[in-house]
Protein backbone atom coordinates (compact mmCIF):
# COMPACT_ATOMS: atom_id res chain seq x y z
CA UNK A 1 0.00 0.00 0.00
CA UNK A 2 1.28 3.27 -0.80
CA UNK A 3 2.52 5.86 1.81
CA UNK A 4 0.47 8.76 0.73
CA UNK A 5 -0.62 11.33 3.72
CA UNK A 6 -4.18 10.24 4.82
CA UNK A 7 -5.15 13.47 5.20
CA UNK A 8 -4.91 14.31 1.47
CA UNK A 9 -7.20 11.18 0.70
CA UNK A 10 -10.72 10.18 1.92
CA UNK A 11 -11.50 6.60 1.70
CA UNK A 12 -15.51 6.30 1.64
CA UNK A 13 -16.68 4.05 4.76
CA UNK A 14 -17.89 1.64 2.56
CA UNK A 15 -14.64 0.93 0.64
CA UNK A 16 -12.59 1.25 3.83
CA UNK A 17 -15.25 -1.69 5.08
CA UNK A 18 -14.92 -3.75 2.37
CA UNK A 19 -11.81 -3.69 2.29
CA UNK A 20 -10.56 -4.42 5.59
CA UNK A 21 -13.16 -7.68 5.28
CA UNK A 22 -11.33 -8.72 2.04
CA UNK A 23 -14.32 -8.48 -0.11
CA UNK A 24 -14.10 -7.67 -3.65
CA UNK A 25 -13.76 -4.35 -4.65
CA UNK A 26 -13.11 -2.66 -8.23
CA UNK A 27 -11.86 1.23 -8.72
CA UNK A 28 -13.60 2.74 -11.73
CA UNK A 29 -11.68 5.84 -12.81
CA UNK A 30 -13.29 9.60 -13.03
CA UNK A 31 -11.90 11.05 -16.43
CA UNK A 32 -14.14 9.05 -18.40
CA UNK A 33 -17.24 11.13 -17.54
CA UNK A 34 -15.31 14.55 -16.78
CA UNK A 35 -13.68 14.30 -20.00
CA UNK A 36 -14.68 11.30 -22.49
CA UNK A 37 -18.05 11.29 -22.63
CA UNK A 38 -20.80 14.41 -23.15
CA UNK A 39 -23.16 15.33 -21.23
CA UNK A 40 -25.65 14.11 -20.03
CA UNK A 41 -24.57 10.34 -21.12
CA UNK A 42 -21.54 10.76 -18.79
CA UNK A 43 -23.18 10.52 -15.70
CA UNK A 44 -25.67 7.74 -16.70
CA UNK A 45 -22.58 6.01 -17.78
CA UNK A 46 -20.34 6.61 -14.56
CA UNK A 47 -23.51 5.16 -12.49
CA UNK A 48 -24.52 1.84 -15.02
CA UNK A 49 -20.97 1.35 -14.54
CA UNK A 50 -20.82 1.14 -10.92
CA UNK A 51 -24.34 -0.94 -10.62
CA UNK A 52 -23.07 -3.71 -13.22
CA UNK A 53 -19.75 -4.05 -10.48
CA UNK A 54 -22.60 -4.63 -7.92
CA UNK A 55 -24.50 -7.22 -10.19
CA UNK A 56 -21.48 -9.12 -10.24
CA UNK A 57 -20.95 -9.31 -6.51
CA UNK A 58 -18.07 -6.58 -6.60
CA UNK A 59 -17.94 -3.09 -4.70
CA UNK A 60 -17.30 -0.03 -7.31
CA UNK A 61 -14.86 2.49 -5.63
CA UNK A 62 -15.12 5.34 -8.74
CA UNK A 63 -11.83 7.52 -7.66
CA UNK A 64 -11.77 11.46 -8.49
CA UNK A 65 -10.98 14.71 -6.53
CA UNK A 66 -13.23 17.23 -5.17
CA UNK A 67 -12.05 20.68 -4.20
CA UNK A 68 -9.06 19.46 -3.30
CA UNK A 69 -9.63 16.10 -1.87
CA UNK A 70 -8.81 12.89 -3.99
CA UNK A 71 -11.91 10.54 -2.85
CA UNK A 72 -11.51 6.51 -2.72
CA UNK A 73 -15.36 5.93 -3.46
CA UNK A 74 -17.41 8.72 -5.09
CA UNK A 75 -21.01 9.23 -3.50
CA UNK A 76 -23.53 9.87 -6.21
CA UNK A 77 -23.84 13.34 -5.24
CA UNK A 78 -20.21 13.77 -6.09
CA UNK A 79 -20.25 11.93 -9.22
CA UNK A 80 -23.28 14.13 -10.68
CA UNK A 81 -21.19 17.56 -9.10
CA UNK A 82 -18.09 16.08 -11.57
CA UNK A 83 -20.19 15.33 -14.18
CA UNK A 84 -21.72 18.35 -14.59
CA UNK A 85 -19.14 20.90 -13.06
CA UNK A 86 -17.48 23.09 -16.39
CA UNK A 87 -13.98 23.53 -14.72
CA UNK A 88 -12.89 20.24 -13.87
CA UNK A 89 -9.59 19.32 -14.58
CA UNK A 90 -7.85 16.09 -15.72
CA UNK A 91 -5.53 14.76 -12.91
CA UNK A 92 -2.51 12.55 -13.77
CA UNK A 93 -0.38 11.64 -11.09
CA UNK A 94 1.77 14.49 -11.59
CA UNK A 95 -1.26 16.74 -10.84
CA UNK A 96 -2.56 15.16 -7.63
CA UNK A 97 -0.45 17.65 -5.49
CA UNK A 98 -0.57 21.07 -7.53
CA UNK A 99 -4.59 20.22 -7.58
CA UNK A 100 -5.16 19.29 -3.99
CA UNK A 101 -2.81 23.05 -3.13
CA UNK A 102 -5.10 24.68 -5.48
CA UNK A 103 -7.95 22.92 -4.20
CA UNK A 104 -9.12 22.05 -7.55
CA UNK A 105 -12.09 19.51 -8.68
CA UNK A 106 -10.83 16.73 -11.01
CA UNK A 107 -11.34 13.18 -13.24
CA UNK A 108 -8.36 11.04 -12.38
CA UNK A 109 -6.88 9.32 -15.28
CA UNK A 110 -5.08 5.97 -15.38
CA UNK A 111 -2.21 6.93 -13.25
CA UNK A 112 -3.58 8.55 -11.09
CA UNK A 113 -6.50 6.14 -10.16
CA UNK A 114 -4.27 3.41 -10.23
CA UNK A 115 -2.00 4.98 -7.75
CA UNK A 116 -4.84 6.05 -5.39
CA UNK A 117 -6.72 2.64 -5.65
CA UNK A 118 -3.53 1.02 -4.47
CA UNK A 119 -3.54 3.43 -1.84
CA UNK A 120 -6.57 2.28 -0.71
CA UNK A 121 -5.66 -1.11 -0.56
CA UNK A 122 -8.02 -2.22 -4.40
CA UNK A 123 -6.18 -4.72 -5.91
CA UNK A 124 -8.72 -4.27 -9.04
CA UNK A 125 -9.10 -1.28 -11.70
CA UNK A 126 -11.41 -1.26 -14.42
CA UNK A 127 -11.21 1.42 -16.67
CA UNK A 128 -11.87 1.81 -20.68
CA UNK A 129 -8.38 2.21 -22.91
CA UNK A 130 -4.76 2.81 -21.61
CA UNK A 131 -2.60 5.46 -22.08
CA UNK A 132 0.60 4.75 -24.52
CA UNK A 133 3.14 5.41 -26.75
CA UNK A 134 2.32 8.26 -29.28
CA UNK A 135 3.12 8.02 -32.83
CA UNK A 136 6.33 10.04 -33.69
CA UNK A 137 7.63 9.33 -30.23
CA UNK A 138 10.73 8.63 -31.84
CA UNK A 139 11.03 12.26 -31.84
CA UNK A 140 8.31 13.95 -29.66
CA UNK A 141 9.02 11.73 -26.66
CA UNK A 142 5.01 11.87 -26.30
CA UNK A 143 4.68 8.82 -23.94
CA UNK A 144 1.74 8.53 -21.49
CA UNK A 145 2.46 8.88 -17.61
CA UNK A 146 0.00 5.90 -17.16
CA UNK A 147 2.80 3.43 -17.92
CA UNK A 148 5.76 4.45 -15.90
CA UNK A 149 2.96 4.57 -12.95
CA UNK A 150 1.79 0.90 -13.89
CA UNK A 151 5.33 0.33 -13.11
CA UNK A 152 5.17 0.97 -9.91
CA UNK A 153 1.65 -0.09 -8.98
CA UNK A 154 0.90 -3.88 -8.44
CA UNK A 155 -2.90 -3.86 -9.12
CA UNK A 156 -5.06 -5.67 -11.96
CA UNK A 157 -5.82 -3.38 -14.43
CA UNK A 158 -8.84 -4.67 -17.31
CA UNK A 159 -8.68 -2.18 -20.25
CA UNK A 160 -9.50 -3.12 -24.49
CA UNK A 161 -6.21 -2.26 -24.88
CA UNK A 162 -4.66 1.39 -25.80
CA UNK A 163 -6.73 3.92 -28.73
CA UNK A 164 -6.00 2.85 -31.95
CA UNK A 165 -4.43 5.99 -32.89
CA UNK A 166 -1.63 5.55 -30.47
CA UNK A 167 1.63 3.25 -31.86
CA UNK A 168 0.28 0.29 -30.17
CA UNK A 169 3.43 -2.08 -31.24
CA UNK A 170 5.67 0.30 -29.19
CA UNK A 171 3.25 0.77 -26.40
CA UNK A 172 3.43 -2.93 -26.26
CA UNK A 173 7.33 -2.92 -26.26
CA UNK A 174 7.49 -0.49 -23.55
CA UNK A 175 5.59 -2.46 -21.16
CA UNK A 176 8.02 -5.31 -21.70
CA UNK A 177 10.83 -3.00 -20.97
CA UNK A 178 8.91 -1.70 -17.63
CA UNK A 179 8.30 -5.39 -16.89
CA UNK A 180 4.45 -4.71 -16.68
CA UNK A 181 2.51 -8.67 -17.24
CA UNK A 182 -0.47 -8.23 -20.44
CA UNK A 183 -2.87 -10.67 -20.40
CA UNK A 184 -4.83 -11.02 -23.02
CA UNK A 185 -8.62 -12.31 -21.75
CA UNK A 186 -9.54 -15.61 -24.33
CA UNK A 187 -6.97 -14.49 -26.74
CA UNK A 188 -3.20 -13.80 -27.70
CA UNK A 189 -4.65 -11.00 -30.21
CA UNK A 190 -3.73 -7.63 -28.63
CA UNK A 191 -7.39 -5.80 -28.66
CA UNK A 192 -7.33 -2.40 -30.82
CA UNK A 193 -9.78 -0.90 -28.50
CA UNK A 194 -12.68 0.26 -30.97
CA UNK A 195 -11.65 -3.27 -32.94
CA UNK A 196 -11.20 -6.53 -31.29
CA UNK A 197 -7.69 -7.09 -32.75
CA UNK A 198 -5.27 -4.71 -33.36
CA UNK A 199 -2.25 -7.24 -35.56
CA UNK A 200 -0.41 -7.18 -32.52
CA UNK A 201 0.00 -10.45 -30.37
CA UNK A 202 0.82 -10.89 -26.74
CA UNK A 203 2.58 -13.99 -25.40
CA UNK A 204 0.19 -14.89 -22.53
CA UNK A 205 -3.96 -15.42 -22.61
CA UNK A 206 -6.09 -16.21 -19.67
CA UNK A 207 -9.50 -17.69 -20.29
CA UNK A 208 -11.53 -17.30 -16.97
CA UNK A 209 -11.11 -14.81 -14.19
CA UNK A 210 -9.80 -17.42 -11.85
CA UNK A 211 -6.60 -17.39 -13.78
CA UNK A 212 -6.35 -13.58 -13.45
CA UNK A 213 -6.26 -14.14 -9.77
CA UNK A 214 -3.96 -16.40 -9.80
CA UNK A 215 -1.51 -14.59 -11.31
CA UNK A 216 -2.36 -11.74 -8.85
CA UNK A 217 -1.47 -14.00 -6.28
CA UNK A 218 1.82 -14.95 -7.33
CA UNK A 219 3.15 -11.34 -8.14
CA UNK A 220 1.69 -10.85 -4.23
CA UNK A 221 4.55 -14.02 -3.58
CA UNK A 222 7.31 -12.71 -5.64
CA UNK A 223 6.80 -9.02 -4.42
CA UNK A 224 6.66 -7.95 -7.48
CA UNK A 225 5.69 -4.08 -8.14
CA UNK A 226 4.33 -3.70 -11.48
CA UNK A 227 0.59 -4.12 -12.67
CA UNK A 228 -0.60 -7.04 -14.34
CA UNK A 229 -3.29 -5.61 -17.46
CA UNK A 230 -5.39 -7.74 -18.38
CA UNK A 231 -6.76 -6.82 -22.25
CA UNK A 232 -9.88 -7.41 -22.81
CA UNK A 233 -11.01 -7.36 -26.10
CA UNK A 234 -14.65 -5.70 -27.68
CA UNK A 235 -16.62 -8.54 -29.08
CA UNK A 236 -16.67 -9.07 -32.88
CA UNK A 237 -20.65 -8.33 -33.09
CA UNK A 238 -19.68 -4.91 -31.56
CA UNK A 239 -16.99 -3.85 -32.87
CA UNK A 240 -16.46 -1.13 -35.09
CA UNK A 241 -16.29 -2.64 -39.07
CA UNK A 242 -12.51 -2.49 -38.93
CA UNK A 243 -12.42 -1.19 -43.00
CA UNK A 244 -14.48 1.55 -41.85
CA UNK A 245 -11.89 2.14 -38.46
CA UNK A 246 -9.03 2.01 -40.74
CA UNK A 247 -10.03 4.64 -43.08
CA UNK A 248 -11.36 6.86 -40.68
CA UNK A 249 -7.89 6.66 -38.52
CA UNK A 250 -5.88 7.53 -42.29
CA UNK A 251 -8.43 10.54 -42.73
CA UNK A 252 -8.11 11.39 -39.12
CA UNK A 253 -4.61 11.78 -39.08
CA UNK A 254 -4.86 13.32 -42.84
CA UNK A 255 -6.78 16.07 -41.38
CA UNK A 256 -4.58 16.55 -38.27
CA UNK A 257 -1.42 17.03 -40.63
CA UNK A 258 -3.43 19.84 -43.12
CA UNK A 259 -4.29 21.06 -40.11
CA UNK A 260 -1.36 21.87 -38.18
CA UNK A 261 -2.60 19.70 -35.29
CA UNK A 262 0.19 19.07 -32.74
CA UNK A 263 1.26 18.15 -29.14
CA UNK A 264 -1.17 18.01 -26.70
CA UNK A 265 -4.09 19.05 -28.92
CA UNK A 266 -3.71 15.93 -30.90
CA UNK A 267 -5.60 13.30 -29.17
CA UNK A 268 -8.38 15.29 -28.92
CA UNK A 269 -8.70 16.62 -32.39
CA UNK A 270 -8.57 12.69 -33.58
CA UNK A 271 -11.23 11.52 -31.30
CA UNK A 272 -13.37 13.90 -31.87
CA UNK A 273 -13.11 13.59 -35.89
CA UNK A 274 -13.74 9.76 -35.34
CA UNK A 275 -16.53 9.95 -33.65
CA UNK A 276 -18.25 12.66 -35.85
CA UNK A 277 -16.81 10.14 -38.74
CA UNK A 278 -18.38 7.09 -37.28
CA UNK A 279 -21.69 8.99 -36.32
CA UNK A 280 -21.63 8.11 -33.04
CA UNK A 281 -20.62 4.86 -33.36
CA UNK A 282 -17.25 5.17 -31.99
CA UNK A 283 -19.02 6.84 -28.76
CA UNK A 284 -21.50 3.33 -28.64
CA UNK A 285 -17.63 1.30 -28.94
CA UNK A 286 -16.35 3.34 -25.96
CA UNK A 287 -19.58 2.76 -23.77
CA UNK A 288 -19.46 -0.83 -24.50
CA UNK A 289 -16.39 -1.58 -23.73
CA UNK A 290 -16.42 0.25 -20.65
CA UNK A 291 -19.22 -1.91 -19.44
CA UNK A 292 -17.85 -4.89 -20.47
CA UNK A 293 -14.57 -4.24 -18.54
CA UNK A 294 -16.42 -3.24 -15.35
CA UNK A 295 -18.33 -6.78 -15.65
CA UNK A 296 -15.12 -8.36 -15.74
CA UNK A 297 -13.51 -6.85 -13.31
CA UNK A 298 -16.27 -7.38 -10.68
CA UNK A 299 -15.45 -10.85 -11.68
CA UNK A 300 -11.57 -11.17 -11.52
CA UNK A 301 -11.93 -8.69 -7.65
CA UNK A 302 -14.19 -11.74 -6.66
CA UNK A 303 -12.31 -14.30 -7.27
CA UNK A 304 -9.34 -12.60 -5.94
CA UNK A 305 -10.98 -12.48 -2.39
CA UNK A 306 -12.11 -15.89 -3.10
CA UNK A 307 -7.85 -16.91 -3.11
Amino acid sequence: MSTAHASAIVVSDEIAEATAAGRPVVALESTIFTHGLPRPINEEVALEAEDIVRQEGAVPATIGIVAGTAVVGLSNEQIHQLSNETEVVKVSQRDLAVVAAKRLSGGTTVAATAFLAHHAGIRVFSTGGLGGVHQGASETFDESADLTTLAGVPIVIVSAGVKSILDIPATLERLETLNITVLGFGTNAYPGFYVTESGSWIEYAVDAPEEVAAVLRAQVDFGLSSAVLVANPISREKQLDPDEHARVIGEAWARAAAGGIAGNATTPFLLDYIQRATKGESLRVNIDVYRSNARLGAQIARAAALS
